[in-house]
């Protein structure tokens, strides 16, 4: 696959570019006028929908990036306890399955868990955890590990539980690299092995697929839905067991919302998510705890029913 650097996105691979980096390219178009904002909105645009159309690309980052500030469309739902079920199955023995229990049982962000090292999981300690010193990024499609992390919050150490404990001790007892997750040199994943690695999850979804054929010189779009349980038609193997959209930073979400759905405290969660301020802890904690009619019934009632008694 031709690989093309996209000097809008600071000379990147195209593969590379995620939905971040194109909404921080737009922010200094946002700060002018509109008609400028939108005019290389649609360019961005047109190059990463036609280099899909192509198959340039096995992911469009500009899906979900409206012409309106750049903003996701609808923010992702926590996966639900049956959906993870569902999920660690599915990926059960595949390459993605270390990324993924990382992700779900201590809520590291992809940069964190793709830089993480054994000389940062301390599995013989009186309470397991992982520290998080380091992070990964790519550069020209290369993996760069430093230690300058996100923020400054992001340097933590979480408290893992023991279903993430006893995975990590069977996977190090095999591991002969010095990092956690690693190619088959053990050395640290590039941005298109990652992208290979959860691909694993993607061909296994329900998710609509488009191909593009050449019918009479016109290029023509088919949109196809697998339907759940069936396998591959090219390779019986993979099966679409995921009905539900899945992604590397769902992981991390609904690691957090499990943690305030079983009442841990926002200021704990903020720790240990490592977020910078409280805002992006307490809008997700405002979410769990109060988008729920039914328990917020009697609290509603309690508070009214005085001044209707009297």
């Amino acid at each position: 696959m031709n690989n093309y650097i996209i000097k809008p996105m600071g000379d990147m691979y195209m593969e590379e570019v995620t939905a971040d980096d194109i909404r921080l390219a737009l922010v200094p178009m946002s700060k002018k006028s509109a008609g400028l904002y939108n005019t290389v909105n649609m360019l961005i645009k047109c190059i990463f929908y036609s280099a899909e159309r192509s198959q340039l690309l096995q992911h469009n980052p500009c899906v979900g990036i409206s012409s309106k500030g750049g903003k996701p469309i609808q923010k992702k739902e926590a996966l639900t306890d049956q959906q993870v079920k569902v999920l660690l199955d599915t990926v059960k023995g595949l390459p993605p399955q270390l990324f993924v229990m990382i992700g779900l049982y201590s809520g590291l962000r992809r940069e964190e868990a793709l830089a993480l090292q054994w000389d940062c999981v301390f599995l013989d300690a009186p309470t397991p955890y992982i520290s998080v010193r380091r992070a990964w990024r790519t550069e020209h499609n290369r993996p760069v590990i430093s230690t300058t992390l996100k923020t400054k919050a992001a340097r933590r150490d979480i408290p893992i539980p023991k279903c993430l404990a006893d995975y990590l001790r069977e996977v190090k007892e095999t591991s002969a690299s010095e990092y956690v997750i690693s190619d088959s040199n053990g050395e640290p994943l590039s941005a298109s092995q990652f992208q290979r690695v959860w691909q694993y999850v993607v061909v296994r979804s329900t998710q609509a697929r488009n191909y593009y054929k050449y019918v009479n010189g016109q290029s023509i779009k088919y949109t196809v839905t697998p339907a759940l349980g069936m396998t591959q038609k090219n390779n019986p193997k993979i099966q679409y067991t995921l009905d539900f959209h899945v992604t590397p930073h769902l992981l991390r979400h609904t690691y957090i919302t499990n943690l305030l759905y079983s009442g841990v405290d926002p200021k704990t969660v903020q720790y240990l998510a490592g977020h910078e301020n409280s805002k992006t802890t307490m809008d997700i904690y405002a979410k769990v705890k109060y988008n729920k009619p039914e328990e917020l019934f009697a609290v509603v009632n309690g508070a009214f029913h005085q001044a209707f008694s009297s």
